[in-house]
């Protein structure tokens, strides 16, 4: 039986160092509502996936915002950045880099491609074709690449944000389930609100732009906020609350042909860390894990064919076991 005082113990966390990284966090989210109107659930979303040393992936129909999304978290750290835009010449060198003749050394080298930043961003990756996005595999895995036998680690921070249209198919490449599992996320933007448009058009009217906002964090400041996080402590009721959710996904035949794997959990357990941070708490909280389950474990779900007939997407599933499964009552040691 788990001590009381013992979960008690594990709240007695950095309590200011959470504060501080609450306060960047906002900072962060403040700085790309200069650009990103009336979206403060996505901004925050992308930025929860920043510091959980995750990648991000904005789908949406063309002209809302999901390029722009990228370019501001890009823009609030004062980081290394490239930007790819996928199209379907593109090759896996262009992407992870390619060994090279150097005549004055007489040997060959390897020469990094723009996937060595500490964000990339890759615009309308569904365009490229399936051999140029396993490009990607390794490094979003494991953080390097691999030449001639040799491994080349990337910086860190490293965070890819990809964004695809989902309604334009002409010449696209459906994302492989195994690339779909390397995001932490999935976000969507929708449309904004008449009050968010109108805003939208008020900055455009000024020259309010992208290239006008200032960085407000380092990306060595990124790596010691992130290492703050680790300190949000997770009841074992409230992990055992997040394992289920993810089993429940694999226990749906008739909807759900493929669920979350535990790289899934994992992902989800890393979000409500940082959530929880977000809010300035050292423990964290059933609202944590409601809150980042949908983009967390839906772009994992693979549907059923009967279901896509029935037009059931995997958000609506993750809803539904969000409702069935219970949420601890109570936390130990809260």
């Amino acid at each position: 039986m788990t001590n009381r005082n013992d979960d008690r113990d594990h709240l007695r966390g950095d309590q200011s160092g959470v504060a501080a990284f609450s306060a960047t966090f906002h900072d962060v989210v403040a700085n790309i509502e200069k650009v990103i109107r009336g979206k403060r659930d996505v901004v925050e979303l992308a930025t929860i996936c920043l510091f959980a040393e995750g990648h991000l992936l904005v789908e949406d129909v063309p002209g809302l915002g999901k390029t722009s999304l990228a370019r501001s978290l890009a823009a609030s750290v004062n980081a290394g950045c490239h930007r790819i835009q996928f199209t379907p010449d593109l090759l896996p060198a262009d992407i992870t880099g390619t060994m090279v003749y150097d005549q004055r050394a007489n040997e060959f080298g390897f020469r990094r491609g723009p996937v060595f930043a500490n964000l990339v961003i890759g615009d309308e990756i569904n365009r490229a074709s399936p051999k140029t996005q396993s490009a990607l595999l390794e490094v979003m895995e494991e953080g390097r690449v691999t030449a001639d036998g040799t491994g080349y680690p990337v910086p860190r921070p490293f965070m890819v944000v990809a964004t695809q249209n989902p309604i334009d198919m002409d010449g696209t490449y459906s994302l492989p389930e195994a690339q779909l599992d390397r995001f932490l996320m999935r976000l969507r933007m929708g449309y904004p609100s008449v009050d968010a448009e109108l805003e939208i058009l008020e900055g455009r009217q000024v020259g309010r732009r992208i290239e006008d906002l200032r960085p407000v964090m380092r990306a060595e400041d990124v790596v010691a906020r992130t290492a703050q996080t680790f300190a949000v402590h997770v009841a074992p009721a409230l992990r055992r609350y997040l394992v289920d959710l993810v089993a429940a996904t694999r226990t749906i035949p008739d909807i759900v042909r493929l669920g979350a794997s535990p790289r899934g959990s994992i992902a989800l357990l890393r979000a409500v860390q940082v959530r929880a941070a977000a809010h300035a708490r050292v423990f964290a909280t059933p609202d944590d894990v409601k809150a980042v389950a949908g983009p967390v474990l839906a772009h994992r779900l693979v549907l059923s064919p009967e279901a896509e007939l029935r037009r059931v997407i995997a958000e609506d599933v993750v809803d539904e076991i969000l409702q069935t499964v219970p949420s601890p009552r109570r936390l130990v040691g809260i």
